[in-house]
């Protein structure tokens, strides 16, 4: 049973919400969840005696860590003064060692990369140490991320137009973005499944038929979230017409159309070329995003689908 004394240590509120949370702590280190709970007992003016039993420790040790709290507050559970702790098992220099080898080399076995097993007895060490150092540094050497820098002498240009229309698309306008989604199986179930009901989860046979392929077009009007779509047998120049048309139909006749999409040679197909020259698709602009082939840095389908201002 505790004994209790006069002596209580001082808390304050804010103090003590905090002693009992990091007291109930389960991820935090253990030396941090032993020394809140101690102090809480002294708070309650537990002797430190009682509190040495409570923890396993000697009053000396509660002593030290009440002279912590008083001394720099609750910065102080659970630190470790300088000089004391667990020592490194390896120099600065195996580690910088290691570092560079994994950045700058690769093994001799022909692997790809360094793992933490084939790293660990080049320097005599284990295979967590080598974890732990890539960890500190944040290095993962197994994980590549791609990249690609666009040759386009046109880039920063058609960057600009095409970043414009989505941060400030022109007024009375419609901006849409555009593209195809090629070879979608239209599948099916080989027999009929049966519905969920309280108990059994919905079924679907294992295995499916095959009904051919669609083509996929969609154009998501970027500024209502809207998305006009259409599937087709085929993606080319007179399919891309069709659906031009359907977005020219189903759009605002007073409104002017700024559609981003690709380099595809469907959409600058003649049909589609011929269609956008006629006077009554004036309110029509192409932005592509890609550089057109054979080496053709033009950023439009013909003179009606110059580049807007926005």
């Amino acid at each position: 049973m505790p004994v209790m004394i006069a002596a209580a240590l001082k808390v304050s509120r804010a103090e003590r919400r905090e002693l009992e949370h990091l007291a109930r702590s389960s991820v935090l280190p253990h030396r941090t969840v032993v020394q809140a709970g101690a102090l809480l007992l002294a708070a309650d003016g537990v002797a430190n005696e009682a509190i040495a039993r409570e923890f396993a420790t000697t009053p000396d040790t509660v002593r030290r860590w009440r002279a912590k709290f008083e001394a720099d507050g609750i910065a102080a559970v659970g630190s470790i003064a300088a000089g004391r702790g667990r020592k490194p098992i390896i120099d600065q220099d195996t580690i910088d060692a290691i570092v560079s080898d994994t950045l700058h080399t690769v093994p001799e076995d022909g692997s790809a990369c360094w793992s933490m097993r084939s790293m660990a007895p080049r320097y005599g060490i284990g295979k967590d140490t080598v974890a732990r150092i890539w960890q500190a540094w944040r290095i993962r050497p197994w994980k590549v991320e791609t990249f690609k820098l666009s040759t386009d002498p046109s880039f920063e240009s058609k960057l600009r137009d095409v970043v414009g229309l989505y941060v400030n698309p022109p007024a009375a306008a419609a901006v849409f973005c555009f593209d195809e989604k090629t070879q979608v199986q239209a599948l099916d179930r080989t027999q009929p499944s049966l519905p969920m009901v309280p108990g059994r989860a919905g079924t679907m046979t294992h295995d499916y038929k095959r009904n051919g392929t669609l083509d996929l077009f969609a154009a998501l009007n970027v500024g209502s979230g809207e998305v006009l779509h259409d599937t087709r047998r085929s993606h080319t120049g007179r399919d891309v017409l069709a659906f031009f048309r359907w977005i020219d139909m189903h759009v605002d006749p007073d409104l002017e159309l700024h559609v981003i999409l690709d380099n595809l040679s469907a959409h600058k197909s003649q049909p589609v070329r011929d269609w956008l020259a006629h006077k009554k698709r004036r309110r029509w602009h192409l932005h592509f995003t890609r550089p057109a082939r054979h080496g053709s840095t033009s950023s439009s389908a013909g003179s009606p689908c110059s580049a807007a201002k926005p």
